[in-house]
């Protein structure tokens, strides 16, 4: 495509991008269960209407607009609430998990720095660690160790194992609440002792549960400690976009006090422009995602996040027991959104593709083989439509008529 010579108008172009879009998921119906939180039409509106409203203003340039400044201040203030950040706790807002992530990472290698850490640096992780580690580790040129779960059926990091992984030149090692691939929260409590006990930087990537694990406790969701409150957490990641129900893209990534925090800003003045501080990895920064966190923060408070996420746990307690009661395993004891199953007798990517005929966009994991859901409020409503199309979907696979499950090759991208 070249760039045209003449300009198209608003209607046709409307027109053409809503065309585009008729193969795309179709997550307002409630079969998509990734990539999209949907939390209803009226918190879209919010969210739409507080980006729109902000959407050409920079939050690199706080001077300037002094209101997303506020409204970062306010977001990560009740973040660190929620999360019982200490006194002297402070954050950023960020672009995603994948940022918050980074973000804490650079934070941690030059904290070590300043102590003396002169090695080749590396963060221990258990096998179930978002892959955004791996990522910023290759930025960075620093080793990943990666540590095998716990042996007895729980998808639980393993903190024996971890902490033999340990050594002077350990920056970070890192726990999930939950993890990603099965949904289960590590046993962070056992982590944070290892970690005070061996000097060793403490990161809880919540990007999933960061803002519904503290509502699900709430309603009486019998979550273990997993953040400030433990001693040995030195940052957190958590994710805005998803279970905070704001647009995309927003983060935050939090630290215990401010001497931690500082070493994440970078702050430049040897070029010909003016001196510049940039507090993430980013430069320009949307005013839209932070103003419309804020909004959407504000609109829900504590009762809106309550009956919400008291929806997502109930729809995962129905799905989990519907699949119990068909005979599929659950991985571990998931207590948020995300479930991780899988059937004895039948492949798993080949339900998936079944399902996804049935037009169902979900994903799998593939340790185990085992198909995934991150809920969303707008399953509630949808759970036996699932249950029913994967009774389908069994049938056809029971009965050879499926694609032969080696060449169904679900991926994230």
């Amino acid at each position: 495509m070249k760039l045209p010579n003449t300009g198209t108008g608003s209607t046709e172009l409307k027109s053409e991008m809503t065309a585009r879009g008729a193969d795309d998921a179709k997550w307002r119906d409630g079969k998509t269960a990734v990539y999209v939180f949907n939390a209803g039409p009226e918190v879209e509106q919010v969210q739409k209407e507080a980006y729109a409203a902000f959407m050409s203003e920079n939050g690199l340039g706080p001077l300037a607009f002094p209101s997303l400044a506020q409204m970062e201040k306010d977001v990560i203030s009740m973040a660190l609430d929620l999360l019982h950040g200490p006194e002297g706790s402070t954050g950023a807002m960020t672009s995603g998990g994948t940022d918050s992530i980074t973000m804490a990472m650079k934070t941690a290698r030059d904290f070590a720095r300043s102590k003396g850490q002169a090695g080749p640096a590396n963060i221990v992780l258990p096998q179930s660690a978002h892959l955004a580690f791996d990522k910023a580790a290759h930025l960075m040129d620093l080793v990943v160790r990666r540590v095998p779960l716990k042996t007895d059926g729980s998808f639980e990091a393993d903190p024996t194992a971890m902490a033999a992984a340990l050594d002077e030149n350990t920056i970070m090692m890192v726990g999930s609440a939950p993890n990603f691939p099965h949904g289960v929260i590590d046993p962070i409590e056992a982590l944070s002792d290892v970690a005070v006990a061996n000097g060793v930087w403490l990161h809880v990537d919540a990007c999933v549960g960061g803002f519904l694990a503290p509502f699900a406790r709430m309603n009486g969701v019998p979550v273990p400690a997993f953040d400030f409150e433990l001693e040995g957490v030195q940052s957190m990641s958590a994710d805005l976009h998803k279970y905070g129900y704001a647009a995309k893209g927003a983060s935050t990534v939090l630290f215990r006090s401010a001497d931690l925090y500082k070493h994440m800003p970078f702050d430049f003045a040897g070029w010909s422009g003016a001196p510049m501080t940039t507090p993430t990895l980013a430069g320009t920064r949307p005013g839209g995602a932070i103003s419309a966190a804020w909004a959407v923060m504000n609109h829900l408070g504590v009762e809106g996040y309550r009956r919400l996420q008291g929806k997502v746990c109930a729809a995962r307690e129905q799905v989990e027991q519907g699949l119990r009661g068909r005979g599929f395993e659950i991985l571990g004891n998931p207590l948020l959104g995300l479930i991780a199953f899988r059937h004895p007798d039948l492949h798993s990517f080949a339900l998936y593709g079944e399902l996804y005929k049935r037009g169902w966009f979900t994903s799998v994991t593939k340790e185990p083989r085992s198909l995934h859901l991150m809920l969303s409020p707008k399953h509630a409503d949808m759970i036996d439509d699932y249950l029913r199309d994967l009774d389908a979907a069994c049938e056809t696979v029971r009965a050879g008529e499926s694609m032969p499950a080696e060449t169904v090759q679900p991926r994230y991208n």
